[in-house]
């Protein structure tokens, strides 16, 4: 979709506005970013993102180095960061803000943010970004089924996950956070196509080798297994065994999984802080099996962003999709 020149010289008046001192308001701060106005709002009242000087009045103002960082805070939890990590980085950018223009700014010889469709938000990403968020949005399944599989094959799982899905289905997320109950639909279109391209990918499950299967379930009320899936591909693809129980396994079924394959590792996933629990993987962490003098205790892997600020000594919390497939491949070689 083309960009309204008459939006192009409003943008650029508001911007201008904030650099001499008007300040942007809250929603149109939410609108540059492309997220809700209570999401710029909790950003504030939780990780101290708000505005640097106060105004008089009941109205907040922002200034473009308030934006600045703001958008620092999107494109580093675009990366997967949690939150609270990603305010605490973008708080501590110390990048002045730009000066003001004496004269008009020739155009840009390359956008630095990519727009999709319906003003998908996509950051500094790949290319391809683009084509499947636009197929996502058109609800398009055969072009969308081909753009995964040709970035799976030219980038390879991981980095197309990394550098391609992720990217793409955070934007989906942030546009249906940002729009009410509009684009529901598109996520889970997306989701669901990504979780069949991983699994046409996959090699077959390798063949259990004693101390060398990995366990990977969502914790209890944890739904979300996109992640798992990924990771479950990439280890297959490397030929380690891995044994997938998917979302929401009760406490009781997750204690019988592990007692029954031994495994070398177990990896929790939680999405969110209230479903994830430390007292789960320390209970899992503590199991042990083998005969008398021989026994082991699985590696517990404590992943996804839910876990943020509630790991400990010895459960490990990898960042990302690379550093938890490295992870693996540390204990099962060791």
């Amino acid at each position: 979709m083309g960009v309204n020149r008459d939006d192009e010289a409003s943008e650029a008046d508001t911007e201008a506005d904030a650099r001499h001192g008007g300040g942007l308001t809250t929603g149109e701060v939410a609108r540059r970013l492309g997220v809700a106005p209570t999401t710029v709002r909790s950003w504030d009242h939780r990780y101290g993102l708000g505005p640097a000087a106060h105004t008089g009045g009941r109205h907040r103002r922002w200034t473009a180095g308030d934006l600045a960082r703001l958008e620092r805070m999107c494109e580093l939890t675009a990366t997967g960061l949690p939150p609270a990590e990603a305010a605490r980085l973008a708080l501590g950018d110390t990048a002045p803000a730009p000066p003001p223009r004496t004269a008009p700014p020739a155009p840009p010889a390359a956008p630095e943010r990519s727009r999709a469709g319906s003003g998908l938000r996509l950051g500094d990403v790949r290319q391809e970004c683009k084509g499947i968020a636009r197929s996502a949005l058109r609800l398009d399944a055969v072009a969308l089924d081909k753009q995964l599989e040709d970035a799976i094959g030219e980038h390879g799982l991981v980095a197309a996950w990394t550098e391609v899905i992720m990217p793409t289905l955070q934007a989906v997320g942030r546009k249906w956070e940002s729009a009410g109950e509009r684009y529901v639909e598109v996520e889970h279109f997306l989701s669901w196509h990504v979780s069949g391209a991983l699994r046409r990918h996959a090699p077959p499950v390798a063949a259990d080798r004693p101390g060398a299967t990995t366990v990977l379930a969502c914790v209890p009320a944890e739904n979300h297994t996109l992640p798992l899936e990924v990771l479950s591909a990439a280890l297959a693809e490397r030929g380690l065994p891995v044994r997938m129980f998917g979302g929401a396994l009760p406490v009781e079924s997750l204690v019988a999984a592990v007692r029954r394959t031994g495994p070398a590792v177990v990896g929790l996933w939680a999405q969110s802080r209230t479903t994830a629990s430390r007292p789960l993987a320390q209970h899992v962490s503590a199991i042990e099996w083998g005969v008398r003098g021989a026994r082991r205790r699985p590696v517990v892997l404590t992943l996804g962003p839910g876990w943020a600020g509630q790991t400990s000594r010895g459960l490990p919390h990898p960042p990302g999709l690379s550093e938890a497939v490295a992870a693996v491949e540390q204990v099962v070689h060791r």
